[in-house]
């Protein structure tokens, strides 16, 4: 290869990044970072993608519950979740692989399809799992949303 090398650029070490005088510059205390405040929920979070045939699977969440092949399980639909718990008289279930199935007119209720990704919040103290579609986290974010990225998202 040959070409014409590049000096590489420097600053003098007489300059702050500012322009400043390095003393100038020095004499400013330095921004304490914010600590994030401890967590007092006990909950545990995974995405899974919905297969073709409505499977999700999160082998972390479902161990946290405790959920193996054959738990029985209700679900319900509310403000577009979905509520999964255990019930003995649950007429859904995990499968033998280890997946939950969600059957098709709950999917079709929520608006998922196959591919869609979703929030998976399992609350092991009260043994529910709560499904959270991608149309329900984009209400549940865009305020946030909107605030850091500085303005109205739609």
């Amino acid at each position: 290869m040959t070409g014409a090398v590049i000096d590489p650029v420097a600053f003098p070490a007489s300059l702050a990044r500012d322009g400043r005088s390095p003393t100038a510059a020095s004499n400013r205390p330095l921004p304490l970072p914010t600590v994030p405040t401890a967590r007092t929920e006990t909950a545990v979070y995974g995405m899974a993608a919905v297969d073709c045939r409505g499977r999700v699977a999160d082998r972390t969440v479902f161990a946290a519950l405790g959920w193996v092949a054959g738990t029985p399980l209700a679900i319900s639909v509310t403000h577009g979740t979905l509520i999964i718990s255990t019930d003995p008289c649950g007429v859904f279930g995990m499968t033998s692989q280890g997946h939950l199935r969600l059957p098709a007119p709950v999917r079709h209720c929520c608006g998922l399809a196959s591919g869609d990704r979703v929030l998976l919040a399992a609350h092991p103290e009260r043994n529910v799992l709560l499904v959270h579609p991608p149309t329900v986290l984009d209400l549940l974010l865009a305020d946030r949303h909107a605030r850091l990225l500085g303005g109205d998202l739609t």
